[in-house]
């Protein structure tokens, strides 16, 4: 007998509809045979789906089983198929009848018949309400990933036996509510407060415009200066996700297996710190089957790259494209994926290796040539694709402990104060760009969209293209003056683009590197 079981590949962030058809035929040799382009961990399923049954207490045919995946050109990664195999050798066998013309079966099984917490399934649900179907079955671990999808039915299945039973009518298993996006949005708790921050002005004026309107930043500093405490503290004064973005940072992760149990969605901005010995695939994204990397896991965060100039020179270049681009094209021999990674990146760096030089008090013993070959680490192209660049001077003892006109240590403005301003800066580009699909932040602007939305009174291009000429300034570095402007004329409340906004911008491209 014949069977037909619905179920869906994952290509990237896209999902395709598969249909594993399952023939068992009376004559013949006994064994399974795979067909479809499977890999291998689809190819060692028949031994996994065999255990299942048996142990499910329902009967694996000892008959001649012949598996088609379909469309037959689509290589089939992965062990999702589990589920749909088992199911649908039940059914071909005439273990039982069901109805599952519209339904999708994703996730893998143990052994002892239990589906396991599964990757993919947010886009098994959106594919299952994009295609009309009504059920979607997975496994209890992962299915409030698919609960946030509205429109479709969601069972979150323990085990094959509970689902037999199910689909024969004897014991049903009841939908999950639908979760709204809302609900799973909660408050950053930062690990280190902007109010913990003592001095460095200028570094947190910066940090609050990155985060404001989505720029990159530089800090450049001597050691123990805090430029790693600051890095750590922006995700503490970044606005809460909108449940768009949300949605768009959860494929990332559920396609990357980084969900957790039981999780619906992910509730808070990424912020990622890769190791400066990470590896190109690493920060990029590839292998066989091209999983995201660094930058596609910080979508919508932040990439913080600790010492920068210790990152090997040949992996910082491929940041080139997503920093100007907002995605990652990866391309194999097996087919082309396409990830977002429009990310703030965060960098630190010292000055020289020794990290003192242009220090007020320590005498920097590198010498000018172990200077030079420090900084070409990191390539002028780089360089220019970082809007902000901010030189972090040692904090005074006055500012630590206290100076001759205060009792204690002076006072800082504490995270929930800054973000708050970050909040209302970020609804204010929100109405800016409403119905531009995934822009949310000034940053993300093209020119052609700079042109749009930042016009420049005379008095103000003239001012620019002075500065421009004064600091030569390269036309991408042009541009990013304006939106940077742009988010300090949003900070001020300013409707227009002044030459004083203009002036603070082009402070942040002098060269402290």
């Amino acid at each position: 007998m014949l069977a037909r079981i619905k179920s869906v590949a994952t290509v990237g962030l896209d999902a395709q509809e598969v249909v594993v058809e399952v023939d068992v035929a009376e004559k013949g040799f006994p064994g399974v045979t795979i067909v479809g382009l499977p890999d291998k961990a689809i190819g060692e399923s028949k031994e996994r789906v065999k255990k299942a049954i048996q142990n499910s207490n329902a009967t694996f045919p000892d008959k001649k089983i012949t598996i088609n995946l379909s469309p037959a050109d689509l290589p089939k990664v992965g062990s999702n198929y589990d589920l749909p195999i088992a199911i649908g050798i039940l059914l071909a066998n005439e273990e039982f009848e069901a109805s599952v013309e519209e339904a999708y079966f994703y996730g893998e099984l143990g052994l002892d018949g239990s589906l396991k917490h599964s990757r993919g399934v947010l886009l098994a649900a959106m594919l299952a309400k994009e295609k009309g179907i009504k059920d979607l079955y997975v496994s209890i671990y992962s299915a409030n990933e698919a609960a946030v999808v509205e429109g479709i039915s969601v069972y979150p299945v323990r085990d094959l036996t509970e689902l037999i039973r199910h689909l024969r009518g004897d014991k049903l298993i009841s939908p999950l509510k639908n979760i709204e996006l809302s609900q799973v949005l909660d408050e950053v708790e930062p690990l280190v407060d902007f109010s913990e921050i003592s001095g460095q002005e200028m570094a947190k004026r910066a940090a609050e415009i990155s985060a404001c309107g989505g720029h990159n930043l530089l800090l450049v500093g001597p050691p123990g200066a805090g430029k790693t405490m600051l890095a750590k503290a922006l995700p503490s004064i970044l606005p809460p996700l909108l449940p768009e973005e949300s949605l768009e940072v959860t494929r990332i992760y559920s396609v990357s297996g980084l969900m957790e149990v039981g999780g619906a969605l992910v509730h808070r901005r990424p912020f990622r710190s890769p190791h400066h010995t990470t590896s190109m695939i690493g920060l990029i994204g590839g292998g066989s089957n091209p999983m995201p990397g660094e930058v596609s896991l910080a979508h919508l965060g932040v990439l913080f790259l600790d010492e920068m100039p210790e990152f090997s020179r040949s992996v910082l270049e491929v940041l080139r494209q997503p920093m100007e681009d907002g995605k990652v094209s990866i391309t194999r021999a097996s087919g082309r994926v396409e990830y977002p990674a429009s990310f703030m990146l965060m960098a630190s760096a010292n000055p020289c290796p020794c990290g003192y030089l242009n220090h007020p008090t320590k005498e920097c013993a590198c010498g000018m040539r172990n200077i030079a070959k420090y900084r070409r680490r990191v390539s002028g192209p780089i360089l220019d694709r970082i809007d902000l660049h901010v030189w972090v001077d040692p904090v005074e003892v006055s500012k630590l402990s206290g100076d001759t006109l205060r009792v204690g240590p002076l006072k800082s403005e504490s995270s929930k104060e800054i973000r708050e301003r970050v909040i209302k800066v970020r609804e204010i580009q929100n109405e800016r760009f409403k119905g531009v699909k995934g822009m949310y932040t000034n940053a993300q602007m093209g020119n052609k969209q700079v042109k749009l939305y930042c016009p420049l009174s005379s008095e103000v291009k003239t001012f620019l293209n002075t500065a421009a000429k004064k600091f030569d300034l390269s036309a991408r570095a042009y541009f990013k003056v304006i939106k940077v402007a742009r988010t300090i004329a949003d900070i001020a409340g300013e409707a227009e683009i002044l030459p004083s906004h203009i002036a603070e911008a082009v402070q942040y491209r002098e060269n402290v590197w």
